[in-house]
């Protein structure tokens, strides 16, 4: 089915994911809502690695809340994708010039 050629290609090109995958999992990405009142932490891979809810929310009503968890949460997430989309592009030059 495939050459000699191609074979090495694609375990290269495996060998080559499995260090993206790896890269993504070391970066971190942070961001903050509220003045810092909340606080996540994401790697390149998209998973939360932190959550912090600063201990003076305790006065703060639930609604309040919920909305600075979904913005720290959706600028961490933007911040994740940029830096994933970047590490498969790089990556991914590196077999298919000119992309």
């Amino acid at each position: 089915m495939f050459g000699l050629d191609q074979n090495a290609m694609m375990l290269k090109m495996q060998q080559a994911l499995e260090e993206s995958k790896i890269r993504l999992e070391n970066t971190i990405v942070n961001s903050e809502a509220g003045g810092g009142l909340i606080r996540v932490e994401m790697n390149g891979n998209r998973k939360v690695t932190e959550l912090s809810i600063n201990g003076s929310l305790q006065d703060m009503d639930k609604e309040d809340l919920e909305d600075l968890l979904v913005v720290a949460i959706n600028r961490v997430l933007e911040e994740a994708n940029r830096v994933n989309e970047n590490e498969v592009s790089s990556s991914a030059r590196q077999f298919l010039p000119g992309i």
